[in-house]
């Protein structure tokens, strides 16, 4: 699992799950997983930073409370 900070101060957590290609993250307001990516998004979105994981929440809906 991998912490992060954002520009906005909150902690976000990632754990990338390599063989279901999905990514669990958690923030202070819950749990959420992410659904199944091909293989370019997911190896894309290991690079993610806590903003990029921030702006994935906010911006989509790919993914649902865990």
């Amino acid at each position: 699992m991998t912490t992060y900070k954002t520009i906005t101060g909150r902690e976000i957590n990632v754990k990338a799950n390599h063989s279901a290609r999905t990514f669990t993250i958690r923030t202070e307001s819950g749990k959420y997983r992410t659904t199944k990516m091909n293989k370019e998004e997911f190896n894309e979105n290991l690079n993610n930073t806590g903003n990029d994981w921030q702006n994935f929440l906010k911006l989509t809906n790919d993914y649902y409370p865990a």
